[in-house]
């Protein structure tokens, strides 16, 4: 589908993306939180199966379990928050920028 600016139906359209960029930037940052605490709770599974190496080998079970999570959590949490920016971006902050006539407007529902 291609933009059509509503007033003078140019399809020379800006696409501004700035809330899509905000709510990454918190979903990330709120995944990553969720996924270190979720694997710092679940590091004993961790600790459990680096106890074959004795401490050495908790302390690492621990620690990759608690940056494994936190790169899985940051991704879900950017991907969402992208998703959420992208759809605000597009039907509520009017961020679609006639690059003729220069009309904001939004995408309709």
């Amino acid at each position: 589908m291609s933009l059509q600016c509503p007033r003078c139906h140019s399809p020379k359209i800006a696409s501004l993306h700035q809330a899509m960029k905000v709510a990454a930037a918190l979903g990330t940052a709120g995944g990553v939180a969720r996924g270190v605490s979720a694997a710092l709770a679940g590091g004993q599974a961790g600790a459990t199966v680096g106890a074959l190496g004795g401490p050495i080998g908790v302390t690492l079970g621990a620690v990759s379990g608690a940056i494994l999570g936190g790169l899985v959590g940051g991704a879900g949490g950017c991907a969402l928050g992208a998703q959420l920016g992208d759809k605000l971006d597009r039907h509520v902050l009017a961020n679609n920028l006639c690059l003729i006539c220069g009309h904001r407007f939004n995408l309709p529902a």
